[in-house]
């Protein structure tokens, strides 16, 4: 398999990130939500540089598919970065109210300089970006207590930049996911693709699978600890030790799908992001 694994659409990405940018200058306060699976990899290189100086509330979504003890592992890392994130499962609700009391203390500071200079209060307006499919319609769906905007777990649901009205206090803006117009990482670029938090035309499913295996068999190896252990085994009755992802695709194939390599990967990659594989985390604190 020598394609790249990701097919990128730089049109389309800078479409996006022009309409963001122009919004971005209308609120008070970002939610930047990340994947709890790879907080890293979801950081998009140039949300510091939208936001400047605007309070930002940082979001690390999905966080029911890591094991509890790498939660802490990432709350001491972020900590020790000067920073608080805020742990969601936003489709059961997990966590989300914690996120809507950052949104208002962040947005104190905006009421308090209108009051300084004799205007009315009004609603503090917060923005939820971050890569598509990492669950921010979700989670504003849960701030609402409804739903209003569409949410499902696959990439580029959200289509426009939508306004909704959380409280008396909070008005927040739906906007679809924007990923990088580069990026040169392929590591990353694979690990975000496992997640699916990027658009399935971007990558082939097959190549994506083959490689999770590899992955997977990685992680086993030199964290362990943080692991289920033997996912795939347990999973399937095959074991992926001394196999390349290749390999172990096409024998999941042939012993449980009559040989189709297609229907063996994308149940490979649906059973990891429906969690059937145990709470397997692609990325851990450096050091």
């Amino acid at each position: 398999m020598t394609s790249p694994p990701i097919q990128w659409y730089p049109g389309h990405i800078a479409k996006a990130e022009k309409a963001l940018k122009e919004q971005l200058k209308l609120v008070d306060v970002v939610l930047e939500v990340r994947d709890a699976r790879i907080p890293l990899v979801t950081q998009h290189p140039l949300v510091s540089q939208w936001t400047g100086s605007k309070m930002r509330v940082l979001v690390l979504n999905r966080v029911d598919m890591i094991p509890p003890q790498v939660r802490q592992l990432w709350i001491d890392w972020f900590r020790r970065e000067g920073e608080t994130p805020y742990f969601t499962d936003a489709q059961h609700g997990k966590g989300t109210a914690a996120v809507t009391l950052a949104a208002q203390a962040a947005g104190l500071g905006v009421n308090q300089r209108r009051s300084d200079r004799g205007m009315l209060p009004r609603p503090v307006r917060a923005v939820a970006i971050g890569f598509p499919n990492v669950g921010k319609s979700a989670l504003i769906n849960r701030l609402l207590g409804k739903r209003v905007v569409e949410s499902a777990r696959r990439a580029g649901v959200t289509k426009q930049l939508r306004w909704v009205r959380i409280s008396e206090e909070i008005e927040l803006l739906d906007a679809p996911g924007v990923i990088p117009a580069k990026l040169d990482d392929r590591d990353a670029a694979i690990k975000l693709a496992i997640c699916d938090d990027i658009g399935e035309a971007s990558y082939n499913n097959q190549q994506i699978a083959a490689e999770f295996v590899e992955l997977l068999t990685y992680l086993e190896a030199t964290a362990g600890n943080f692991l289920p252990k033997s996912p795939l085994r347990s999973r399937y009755g095959l074991d992926a030790t001394n196999v390349t992802g290749e390999d172990y695709l096409l024998t999941l194939a042939n012993e449980k799908h009559q040989g189709d390599t297609e229907r063996a990967a994308r149940q490979l990659l649906n059973d990891f992001r429906k969690g059937l594989l145990g709470s397997i985390p692609l990325e851990l604190p450096p050091n």
